[in-house]
């Protein structure tokens, strides 16, 4: 049976729509705020947004062969980019996977965001740490309560000090800015439910800037050691 209610992800970003249409369309820039920096991700981006997307002849729209659609749209000078999932049932072979895709697009969209709001011009380093085991949420994790977008945020009980604002908060996962980062972001998030993962499972992606190699290992470590001790099955972090 076929689910025809659109799912869809809205997002405003500080930027004119001209602008952010070029960091969807080009390589380079997509490359500083889509997923995080794996071997393998110059692929991805070209197999998702040019092999396997096409320009309408809307503008400012861009299709995906899986049906999911970016349209952009003007916002007083800023811009509201909103996903329109294709509906679930459309495409059997991934119905399974239909929410997880659901929340990369959540958290590669707030990536989005804070690259051209916040790091327009500086390459990152990233950190992605996952699990298949279930836990707590995010926010407990962390040790904190609900976010507002926009509040001041310190937390001692992180690896590594985090003291930034809320950037966004969804009903899976949370973002956080990362003064001493660069400023940086950090994402966490509760995965949803696969055959592969039934328990579903976290995720953390920690993007960084302005760190030296010495600087970024010793994030990398301490952010590593602090996710086993939450999570003793995570797997090897990806950076």
């Amino acid at each position: 049976m076929t689910d025809d209610t659109p799912v869809s992800i809205e997002v405003t970003i500080g930027a004119p729509v001209a602008t952010v249409w070029q960091w969807l369309r080009d390589r380079e820039r997509i490359g500083r705020w889509h997923g995080w920096l794996v071997d393998g991700l110059d692929e991805e981006i070209e197999y998702i947004y040019f092999e396997h997307a096409k320009e309408s002849d809307q503008p400012y729209t861009l299709d995906l062969d899986n049906g999911d659609r970016f349209t952009l749209t003007d916002d007083g000078g800023a811009t509201t980019l909103r996903i329109t999932r294709a509906p679930l049932g459309s495409d059997p072979e991934w119905d399974a996977y239909y929410d997880d895709i659901t929340e990369g697009w959540l958290s590669f969209v707030q990536q989005l965001r804070f690259a051209i709001e916040r790091q327009p011009a500086r390459p990152r380093r990233t950190v992605f740490l996952a699990t298949d085991e279930a836990g707590p949420r995010p926010q407990d994790v962390l040790g904190i309560g609900e976010l507002r977008p926009g509040e001041r945020v310190e937390l001692a009980s992180a690896p590594t000090p985090v003291a930034g604002e809320a950037w966004f908060a969804g009903q899976r996962q949370i973002g956080l800015t990362v003064d001493e980062l660069g400023p940086g972001l950090l994402v966490m998030g509760e995965r949803p439910p696969l055959a592969s993962r039934p328990d579903g499972g976290a995720m953390a992606i920690v993007t960084t800037y302005d760190l030296d190699d010495e600087q970024f290992a010793a994030v990398r470590e301490a952010w590593s050691t602090w996710w086993r001790a939450t999570y003793p099955a995570a797997a090897e972090p990806q950076s």
